[in-house]
């Protein structure tokens, strides 16, 4: 008998990736014994909150989940309010602060606008994180898309080094929607997952590393999105609608008729 974790993993990936949180909380309901397991599992599109505290809107995620509870990663206080919610460690949380601003300057400069939360936690032999950007464009009414990027993290404190590993995942959906096509929506993820060990001198080390290896990971999954979805998407209206002309085709297919004919007879 298959396992019904593994089947619910199955389904959802076949099912259209732009209703993924429809999908998920329908699984959940028909078998809330998964719950836990699918929402540490499944990556979804990024919801926003605002902090109570400081006015700041951030991201949630299961990562900065307890229970039913977010936590702000400006005031570090839960959302409804949890007297033993789980909190990194001093330490910890101070290098959560200056991954907070750091990665505050990234959005601007890197998206223009959209929100950003980094949430730490401690490991037996080091610390983990999360860093999660979202932006969202309804350039025309008809027009909207959503980017939304998960940079899932372990460091390991070695000698004068920390191990890496970094899985990066990236949600896009673009609907555009005219009189001439109808709708064309395009949704899905990509992930991908790499290990690094880099020097480090102090606590700020560890923001630097984990901002090159955030930066560098996003511009090859950029480019790699961009291959696919407009690539592709090229290649299917071309091979439905030819751009040349009627006339410039059938000049091409007799000169390849031409020189195949002449081939054979040789």
């Amino acid at each position: 008998m298959a396992d019904p974790f593994d089947s619910a993993l199955d389904l959802l990936r076949r099912l259209n990736p732009k209703h993924i949180t429809q999908n998920l909380n329908a699984l959940i309901g028909l078998v809330p014994d998964l719950t836990e397991d699918l929402l540490s599992s499944v990556d979804q599109p990024l919801q926003i909150a605002k902090c109570k505290r400081s006015g700041r809107e951030y991201l949630l995620c299961d990562y900065n989940r307890d229970g039913d509870s977010y936590r702000s990663p400006w005031s570090n206080e839960f959302d409804p309010p949890l007297s033993d919610g789980t909190v990194p460690s001093e330490k910890v949380r101070k290098m959560e602060v200056a991954a907070n601003e750091a990665f505050d300057v990234y959005r601007e400069l890197y998206y223009e606008g959209g929100v950003s939360s980094v949430y730490f936690w401690n490991l037996d032999d080091g610390f983990a994180g999360v860093v999660l950007l979202k932006k969202s464009t309804t350039a025309a009414a008809k027009n909207t898309g959503t980017w939304d990027s998960i940079h899932v993290f372990e460091a390991l404190d070695r000698a004068r080094t920390a191990h890496y590993k970094l899985t990066s995942t990236v949600i896009l959906n673009m609907e555009n929607t005219t009189d001439a096509i109808g709708t064309m929506d395009l949704s899905g993820n990509m992930t991908r997952q790499i290990e690094a060990d880099l020097p480090v001198d102090g606590d700020s080390s560890h923001i630097v590393n984990i901002g090159r290896l955030v930066e560098d990971m996003e511009l090859k999954m950029r480019n790699l999105l961009q291959e696919v979805y407009f690539g592709k998407a090229k290649d299917v209206v071309n091979d439905l609608r030819s751009v040349t002309n009627l006339t410039e085709v059938n000049k091409d297919r007799a000169a390849h008729s031409q020189v195949m004919s002449s081939m054979l007879t040789r």
